[in-house]
């Protein structure tokens, strides 16, 4: 009776290593498929970011050029977000500026009619 017992076991741990087998397999080649996935998407973003940057076919883009091209062109977009709120201020300044003449020159209209 031990002897089915241990025979059994052994035949349940077999079992038990087979799935552990088979399950180290399927994430081995998961892990294998998100690491393309992931060089495919880092070769996209810097093809998206700079076209020349990218490099040749079958060079892989390191996640550090990627981080690098990305921050740099946030950087860009909040120079950019600047220079637009910069311009908008001028431009209403000018505005105003515009605004104070117009009215200067109507009264000064007004005043020379009065005078002719």
């Amino acid at each position: 009776q031990v002897e089915e017992e241990l025979k059994a076991a052994c035949s349940q741990q077999a079992e038990q290593l087979r799935e552990m087998g088979r399950r180290e397999r399927l994430l081995s080649s998961d892990l294998q498929r998100a690491g393309e996935q992931l060089e495919s998407f880092k070769t996209r973003v810097m093809q998206a970011c700079s076209p020349s940057a990218a490099g040749s076919k079958g060079k892989s883009v390191t996640e550090q050029q990627v981080i690098k091209k990305v921050r740099q062109i946030s950087d860009e977009n909040q120079q950019s977000h600047e220079r637009e709120k910069s311009l908008q201020k001028e431009l209403s300044s000018r505005l105003a500026k515009e605004k104070e003449v117009s009215a200067d020159i109507e009264v000064f209209k007004n005043s020379l009619q009065k005078l002719q």
